[in-house]
């Protein structure tokens, strides 16, 4: 099984994706492909992503099942932690209050 997220792509991208897989909802792709063909369409991705950003996930021989990688600006980043792929929360930007004149 792989599945592809994106945020913010550009339609073109989408596009892209939809050819090979199918949109469960926006921006969500799935499908069941080979090794190349997930590289292929993660280099589509890498290619396309502009100022949005993505996510793929495949079924994989690991402790947990499966792999993933990431690609673009988000809160959410992978890290490894004794030999598993984990996730990690980035500290949230403070938003600047407006100056009173």
């Amino acid at each position: 099984m792989l599945v592809i997220v994106v945020e913010n792509a550009p339609p073109r991208l989408r596009g892209r994706l939809a050819v090979w897989l199918l949109e469960v909802r926006a921006g969500v792709y799935v499908g069941v492909y080979s090794r190349r063909v997930r590289e292929m369409l993660w280099h589509t991705v890498e290619k396309g992503i502009e100022d949005g950003n993505a996510v793929m996930a495949w079924s994989n021989n690991t402790e947990s099942g499966f792999d993933f990688v990431t690609i673009g600006s988000n809160r959410r980043i992978p890290v490894e932690m004794d030999g598993i792929k984990l996730v990690s929360f980035m500290p949230q930007k403070e938003q600047e209050e407006p100056h009173e004149p």
